[in-house]
């Protein structure tokens, strides 16, 4: 007849009510949380190259119209655009609503005869 071997395992610890098993181990977020941060709007930032554009090329553009752009960039988020095209009275913006930064900027006249590549969305400020 065959031997049989047995090998003792040793057991796990046993979870009392009222203590903590993980100690030291932050809590994560919940479902709710993470829903809420992806889908809270977020401010408009301006990459380095795009704020240099906008200076050498003498754009101006006013807070009220950065609000109304960064309204517009967060709602094409929501609507699952990564990267668009912002078009306005003297400006083309390129934005990743993704990341919610202008990448870079022209003026419209600049803008008349490009192509813009890569883009899925484009928002129509005029």
């Amino acid at each position: 007849m065959d031997k049989i071997q047995t090998h003792r395992l040793p057991s796990q610890p046993l979870i009392r009510q009222g203590t903590q098993v993980n100690k030291g181990i932050q809590p994560q977020q919940s479902f709710v949380q993470h829903l809420q941060q992806a889908i809270e709007p977020e401010t408009l930032k301006i990459s380095k190259h795009a704020n240099e554009r906008l200076l050498e090329r003498n754009i101006h553009i006013t807070d009220a119209e950065w609000a109304r752009v960064n309204e517009k960039v967060n709602e094409a988020k929501r609507k699952g655009i990564k990267e668009s095209l912002v078009l306005m009275d003297q400006a083309a913006l390129i934005v990743s609503a993704k990341n919610a930064t202008v990448i870079t900027a022209m003026d419209r006249k600049e803008a008349k005869d490009q192509l813009f590549t890569n883009i899925d969305g484009t928002i129509v400020l005029m």
